[in-house]
């Protein structure tokens, strides 16, 4: 199979997400079924004691996952939406940018199923994700 959205249209997806534009996210690489954006560091997302917040990480793992999905689906992937997530905060980012890489394991006719993992630039593991989003029901 292949890829079934461009770079350009992955950014342009990106950059309408009204829900992601706080976090300035960017597209770093992609793939079929595979989705990886970078996180700037942004002051404002930060914890007492200089920490990244955990909702950063969610939300980019989260997105990084739609974009993934949009991958395999293509635009019915735009209309996807999450009905599980499950993080494990593993280490913390401290004032320094992040990637997230989402990954999408089993589409079935009404649920996508995949995982996620935050790293520092340096490979540095800080969470892992566990998603699951429901697809569009087909309108007749």
């Amino acid at each position: 199979m292949a890829v079934a959205i461009s770079a350009g249209q992955l950014e342009e997806l990106l950059g309408r997400a009204a829900f992601a534009r706080v976090y300035d996210f960017r597209l770093h690489s992609f793939a079929e079924g595979e989705c990886v954006i970078e996180v700037p560091f942004n002051s404002e997302l930060e914890r007492p004691g200089g920490i990244v917040a955990g909702s950063a990480y969610m939300a980019a793992a989260d997105v990084a996952f739609w974009l993934a999905i949009t991958t395999v689906l293509g635009e019915e992937g735009e209309a996807t939406v999450t009905s599980q997530m499950t993080t494990a905060f593993l280490s913390s980012a401290r004032e320094e940018a992040f990637l997230a890489r989402a990954r999408v394991l089993k589409t079935g006719r009404r649920l996508v199923y995949g995982e996620a993992e935050c790293t520092t630039e340096t490979g540095r593991l800080l969470t892992h994700h566990t998603l699951t989003y429901a697809r569009a029901e087909a309108r007749p």
